[in-house]
């Protein structure tokens, strides 16, 4: 039994034949439609739209040497701090004429290089990355094929290209110092074990001067992952005073399992998150968690990016964008 052939693809000469106009006409009416008169334009969109033409765009791509794609490589693409950044990117892209195409990295090295090189085969104009690429093999490769690289939500030393992002220790440094000017000293931390967390991680402790009572959780985070957290954070220090979390989902699992043990918060044991995110402020009590500009992020990067593909040298390929740590009631005094 044979097997079926896939439907041949509708031809430039197709929706030719269909108008009644002549093949350049078509190709006039669909690169550079300002050179056709309305009435020729029109029958062209009827022909396309009938025939169910798709213009090949890679063989354009192949002419111009540009695919007008860009490739958003992302840890995990549910967690809700980097869509901010992922939606202002594709925003700005696609005000170009650019679309971003996704791939998740998840936190495995291996992956990471599988990914890069299944992209690079769609000869994409540049990479967006959120985090840093943490695959030695994967930033040869990279740098050897010479495309514009992006990487965010850092501020790494040895950037792959160029990089928009903030210090992760810097935000460790900031919350511990938030938590102790409380006058609390008995912390603690619920972390993941992804690099950038335990970047802040090493910043908090080197501010606190001493090691605390940590639990480390396999990234992405969760509010399950939170609960869990606290119960070991408390088996470590039954009179914890304060729990820095490193996501704002550890942080509201953090604040179920105390109501579910019968402490109050903040007056009982205060808590702080990470990312800001939309439902940080809309909790009882309110959480305390850090800000970051995701969609600044994402503006820059892709304004960085377009730059590069341009021709042009952006102004700066290292954009710090900072934080804030956003005092609500969690951690009120």
């Amino acid at each position: 039994m044979s097997l079926a052939q896939p439907p041949k693809a509708n031809t430039l000469h197709d929706v030719a034949q269909v108008a009644g106009v002549s093949f350049m006409t078509v190709s006039r009416a669909l690169n550079t439609p300002e050179r056709v008169s309305p009435a020729t334009l029109e029958k062209v969109r009827q022909a396309v739209a009938a025939t169910g033409y798709i213009p090949n765009l890679l063989a354009g791509g192949l002419k111009s040497r540009r695919s007008m794609t860009v490739v958003g490589l992302v840890p995990i693409i549910s967690v809700p701090q980097f869509l901010p950044t992922v939606r202002a990117l594709t925003e700005a892209l696609d005000e170009q004429g650019y679309q971003l195409i996704l791939g998740q990295m998840g936190y495995d090295h291996a992956r990471e290089d599988k990914l890069i090189t299944t992209m690079m085969a769609r000869r994409p104009d540049g990479f967006v990355v959120i985090g840093k690429l943490s695959s030695a093999a994967a930033r040869r490769q990279l740098r050897a094929v010479g495309v514009p690289v992006v990487e965010t939500w850092d501020l790494m030393p040895d950037p792959v290209d160029m990089v928009v992002g903030f210090s992760h220790e810097q935000v460790g440094r900031a919350v511990a110092e938030h938590l102790l000017a409380r006058g609390l000293t008995r912390l603690a931390v619920a972390t993941g074990d992804d690099d950038r967390a335990q970047s802040r991680l090493a910043g908090f402790l080197e501010r606190v001067g001493h090691a605390v009572p940590t639990v480390v959780n396999p990234a992405p985070s969760s509010l399950a992952h939170g609960r869990q957290a606290l119960a070991g954070l408390l088996a470590q220090e039954p009179r914890l005073q304060a729990v820095y979390c490193s996501s704002d989902a550890l942080a509201q699992g953090v604040m179920v399992e105390a109501a579910a043990r019968g402490l109050r918060i903040p007056q009982d044991l205060a808590v702080c998150g990470f990312g800001d995110a939309d439902f940080a402020e809309h909790l009882f009590p309110s959480l305390t968690s850090v800000r970051v500009e995701g969609a600044l992020i994402g503006r820059q990067a892709a304004q960085m990016l377009l730059d590069r593909c341009g021709g042009k040298r952006p102004p700066e390929t290292r954009v710090d964008v900072g934080f804030r740590v956003v005092a609500r009631q969690s951690t009120a005094a």
